[in-house]
C-alpha cells in the first residue's frame, strides 16, 4: 500500500503586466502560444495568471466530464465543445479557459475562420470548473460570478473535495446541490445529464 501523503499544493501565479506591459488580445495570444508549456488565463485588470497543473486524479475525473459533454453535444448537433485547453475573451477582457465548455453553433458560425484558430471573442453559453486540490473556493466562485456577468447562461462548479455543486444562471441566485448522483442542463442543455457518482469516488481507495 503506497503511503498517503498531504497534497502539495501549488498556487495560481498572477503576474502584473500594467501598466507597463498592455498586450492586445492577438499579442496575449501569441504569448501564450510562446508559453505553452503553461496555461494562461488573463483577468480583467490585464494580469496574466499562470496556473498550475492538476494532479492526475483531478485531470481523470475532468476527463470523464468532458468526454460526457461531448457524447450529448454529439448526438445534439446544437454547438460544440472545449476543454480546458481553450481560451475565451469575455466581454471584460478578461481570457478564461474553463475546464469544460459548449458554446451554440449559431454562435460560432459568425465568426471568421481565422477567429477560430484563436482565442473566442465570446463568452461559451456553458462552462464547468472541476475544483482541484491547488484550487481556492473562493477564487473559483469569483470565477463563476464573472463568467454569469459576461453572458453565460449556465455554469456549473463542481467541487468533489465537499461534494457539492454550485449552480449559476443568469439573472439567477446561486444554488447548491449536496452530493447529487446526477445534475440536468435543462432547459439551456436539452437533455444533457451528468453522472456525479465517479467523480464523488476516489479512483483508489486504498
Amino acid at each position: 500500500m503506497v503511503p498517503a501523503t498531504r497534497p502539495i499544493e501549488i498556487m495560481p501565479v498572477t503576474v502584473k503586466l500594467q501598466p507597463t506591459i498592455q498586450l492586445t488580445d492577438e499579442q496575449f495570444f501569441h504569448f501564450c502560444r510562446t508559453n505553452r508549456e503553461y496555461r494562461i488565463e488573463r483577468n480583467s485588470r490585464g494580469d496574466a495568471i499562470i496556473m498550475p497543473p492538476v494532479g492526475w486524479e483531478t485531470s481523470n475525473k475532468n476527463a470523464l466530464i468532458v468526454t460526457a459533454l461531448y457524447l450529448w453535444s454529439k448526438q445534439n448537433g446544437t454547438g460544440f465543445v472545449t476543454d480546458s485547453s481553450a481560451g475565451f475573451i469575455l466581454p471584460n477582457g478578461a481570457v478564461r479557459s474553463p475546464d469544460a465548455a459548449w458554446t451554440r453553433s449559431e454562435r460560432l458560425a459568425e465568426l471568421s475562420p481565422d477567429m477560430l484558430h484563436r482565442f473566442l471573442p465570446l463568452a461559451p453559453d456553458f462552462v464547468i470548473e472541476l475544483r482541484s486540490q491547488s484550487d481556492r473556493l473562493g477564487d473559483l466562485q469569483a470565477k463563476m460570478a464573472e463568467y454569469s456577468e459576461n453572458g453565460v447562461a449556465l455554469g456549473w462548479l463542481i467541487d468533489p473535495s465537499l461534494r457539492q455543486v454550485h449552480i449559476y444562471r443568469l439573472g439567477q441566485s446561486v444554488t447548491i446541490l449536496d452530493e447529487p448522483d446526477m445534475i440536468a442542463g435543462e432547459p439551456e442543455l436539452a437533455g444533457f445529464e451528468l453522472d456525479l457518482r465517479p467523480v464523488w469516488q476516489p479512483i483508489w481507495s486504498g
